[in-house]
């Protein structure tokens, strides 16, 4: 976990895992907090820092895998769930639920949380059943953020098609990634 620059209540705190992803958006006197890889990091560090700090909101901003052909850009999520938490087989066994989507309303696409790095054909097409986009870290942020109470935005520019090449493809456009990240932010929180 690495926060930059000094957190505000009048401003949103920018939420991010990996600093890749935060290259382009050093721009601005806007806080950064970068989470590391994975849900449990990613919740640990947004559950600290809303422990200690009010930021006006968060936004998590990162790249995503593609589970559907013709999905690419920047992404504003509109859902997300976590795809290696059987909520269902849990509420019947206990009849709570630990894992329920998150909706935060609008048309953009929904996202799939999972602690693995999703590479293969058969997993996308599995995943694709339930999401347009998958990433390791955008429910556990989500979470982290309703239970503290305060409002969250999610935004995915999209690095790769969730296959086979897709390590090596978030590797070669990581850092054009980060760059359409800092344009939204631009377009977006910086008006």
């Amino acid at each position: 976990m690495r926060l930059h620059r000094v957190i505000s209540p009048d401003l949103p705190l920018l939420v991010v895992a990996l600093e890749e992803e935060a290259t382009h958006l050093h721009i601005t006197e806007l806080p950064v907090l970068v989470t590391g890889a994975g849900k449990v990091n990613a919740a640990v560090a947004v559950a600290t820092i809303l422990g200690e700090f009010s930021p006006s909101a968060l936004i998590n901003l990162g790249t995503a895998g593609a589970l559907r052909a013709g999905l690419s850009g920047t992404n504003v999520i509109s859902r997300v769930t976590q795809h290696d938490l059987d909520d269902a087989e849990l509420f019947e066994l206990t009849g709570l639920h630990f894992g329920a989507p998150i909706e935060f309303g609008g048309a953009g696409p929904t996202l799939t949380t999972g602690d693995d790095f999703v590479s293969d054909a058969t997993t996308r097409n599995r995943l694709a059943q339930q999401a347009d986009l998958v990433d390791m870290e955008g429910y556990a942020i989500a979470h982290a953020a309703a239970v503290a109470g305060v409002p969250l935005t999610i935004v995915k520019q999209v690095s790769d098609q969730a296959g086979e090449s897709a390590a090596k493809s978030w590797s070669e456009s990581v850092d054009e990634c980060s760059a359409q990240l800092g344009a939204w932010v631009r377009a977006n929180v910086l008006q």
